[in-house]
């Protein structure tokens, strides 16, 4: 019984409002444009960001040198359900691949001749006095298409 009254202010009414009415958005948006900076400080060629189908987004297209680069981006202001790099889940893999999937077809490119990795980054964020980025990490080749 203590455990459960410890963690109740985490999940009050009004926490729950706040985070409801957008923030959740704007923490995305910050780590998403902050992503794209990392990129392109790196030398990344950013082609395209949010590209989304049916069943699917890809939150960065870019490319390093020859090979194209998909990137997820994950932004957590708390590890209350985990780090950025935990909440990857199988079915967003595969939403994921079929993102990819159908980027190639609309580019007329195919998967087995085109140079593509996927890559994460994980940014971890402060909420306090407007959103501050904390942490960037950068996993190359995070995924394979093999683990969808």
């Amino acid at each position: 019984m203590e455990w459960y009254s410890i963690f109740i202010p985490l999940y009050t009414k009004k926490n729950k409002m706040r985070i409801r009415n957008g923030n959740h958005r704007a923490i995305g948006d910050v780590g998403e444009e902050s992503a794209i900076a990392f990129l392109e400080k790196e030398g990344y060629e950013v082609l395209q960001h949010n590209f989304c189908v049916r069943g699917g987004e890809i939150d960065i297209i870019a490319k390093d040198g020859d090979v194209y680069v998909f990137v997820e981006v994950k932004t957590r202001h708390n590890a209350l359900f985990g780090t950025p790099e935990e909440s990857i889940s199988p079915r967003k893999l595969r939403c994921i691949q079929r993102a990819i999937s159908l980027y190639f077809q609309q580019k007329y490119l195919s998967e087995f001749d085109t140079d593509f990795r996927i890559d994460l980054i994980a940014i971890e964020v402060s909420v306090v006095n407007g959103v501050r980025v904390e942490e960037i990490r950068h996993y190359k080749n995070a995924f394979l298409f093999d683990d969808f």
